[in-house]
């Protein structure tokens, strides 16, 4: 079992930015994809980014691409989301997922473990 706690989230002004941690509980966590995503109120969790165990390859969402950067340090343990050039429909709770595989689109049916998330909420 690998427990995941997120941080950094809070509240922004439009344009601001944030860094979004995860640090899991275990520190074989360097063999796991791991992955945010994000829910905001009556919608369904959408991905935003991953990033992959082995090369640190990287995946995004279209509607983050050029804005947002997934990174790890494995030293660390920790999984960064920064976030660049935030909107107001970037508003939503962000989660920490991590999976065993590297599959394409990311979906939430991927995750093994989740974190409890954290909230970002960006002002007009």
């Amino acid at each position: 079992q690998v427990q995941l706690v997120e941080s950094g989230g809070g509240l922004v002004q439009a344009g601001g930015s944030l860094r979004l941690s995860c640090t899991p509980s275990r520190r074989t966590f360097s063999v796991y994809t791991m992955s945010w995503f994000r829910q905001a109120p009556g919608k369904e969790r959408e991905f935003v980014a991953k990033i992959r165990s082995s090369d640190d390859m990287t995946y995004y969402a279209d509607s983050v691409k050029g804005r947002f950067t997934i990174s790890r340090d494995n030293t660390r343990s920790t999984v960064y989301l920064q976030m660049n050039s935030l909107k107001p429909e970037d508003t939503a709770v962000y989660y920490c997922a991590a999976d065993s595989g590297w599959r394409l689109p990311p979906t939430v049916n991927d995750a093994l473990y989740w974190g409890q998330g954290t909230q970002v909420t960006v002002s007009s």
